[in-house]
């Protein structure tokens, strides 16, 4: 949960308050750390909670969703707005014992929601900054996948295809899908046990010739060309021919096409409210917390050019 507290100085003029001049009033806001928005041309971003009912908002106008997750090259998007009449912060109190989950989504506005006070501040800032990550997927933490150990991702292309290995599903280009090559067995994050069929010191998910015998893993298919040599299966009991040293399928068609990937993509939506005004609540600078929303997940689909 996320605690604010405000701790100011009761004036004379705020007796409704039963405190004398000079009195504290501890003014606490207890919400939790994520929001969540809705809304299509104009953005309401809010959080809410009950016991007792209140709720914190953002309206944006004429911004889309499809505007904070345009990132740049670089994975980002930020942009300050300005609080004003068309873009109010508002604290609202209710005299409901629960709200409903479309309090602000909801084209017409609930009947059953008594709002006891709502205190809007027109005046302020707010910063939104949108983080993209991509990951593979793989079961190799994308911070192992910098081979170069310079720190940079993005010069690590272990197979040459045009996709860092930390976006790639197949990193050595075997058409074998780097997670079926078992690079941590025991899932403890150390790959120093990953398989190595042939023992040559190279693991399978990083070894083009993974049982040593001389043809490229990605070439032991037999007649038919899927990109998938774990379905050929020369001798049943010793499982597919790319991990059967004494199965050569020399002749054979070689291949031609990469497999197909998936690449995860995160949005991480975080939101920033300063110098804002609240009547008796003035806070420089207020996390809002991180946009929870299905949106901010997606994946995308890329098939590497073929040498």
């Amino acid at each position: 949960m996320r605690q604010l507290f405000f701790i100011f100085l009761a004036l004379s003029f705020l007796s409704l308050n039963s405190c004398d001049d000079g009195d504290i009033i501890d003014f606490v806001l207890d919400f939790d750390d994520t929001f969540e928005v809705c809304g299509d041309t104009d953005l309401v971003f809010y959080k809410t909670k009950n016991d007792p009912s209140e709720s914190l908002s953002l309206k944006l106008n004429n911004v889309t969703l499809n505007d904070i997750l345009d990132v740049d090259d670089l994975g980002v998007f930020e942009k300050t707005y300005t609080l004003s009449t068309s873009n109010p912060f508002n604290y609202r109190t209710y005299s409901n014992t629960t709200l409903p989950s479309d309090l602000f989504c909801n084209a017409i506005p609930n009947s059953e929601v008594n709002i006891t006070q709502d205190i809007e501040s027109t005046s302020g800032t707010a910063d939104l900054k949108t983080v993209l990550t991509e990951d593979d997927n793989d079961d190799v933490p994308a911070n192992l996948e910098d081979r170069n150990g310079n720190d940079d991702l993005e010069d690590d292309d272990t197979d040459g295809d045009g996709l860092p290995d930390y976006i790639d599903a197949d990193d050595d280009g075997d058409n074998i899908l780097t997670r079926n090559e078992n690079p941590d067995p025991n899932g403890d994050g150390d790959l120093s046990d990953a398989q190595d069929t042939d023992e040559d010191g190279t693991p399978d998910y990083l070894d083009t010739d993974d049982d040593g015998d001389g043809i490229d893993t990605r070439d032991e298919e037999n007649d038919s060309q899927d990109q998938n040599p774990a379905n050929d299966i020369t001798v049943s009991e010793f499982g597919p021919d790319y991990l059967n040293k004494d199965v050569a399928n020399i002749g054979a068609p070689v291949a031609t096409a990469y497999r197909q990937h998936t690449i995860t993509q995160t949005y991480v939506v975080t939101l920033t409210i300063s110098d804002f005004d609240l009547e008796l609540i003035s806070v420089d600078v207020f996390d809002f917390g991180v946009l929870e929303d299905s949106s901010t997940s997606e994946t995308r689909t890329v098939t590497p050019d073929f040498p």
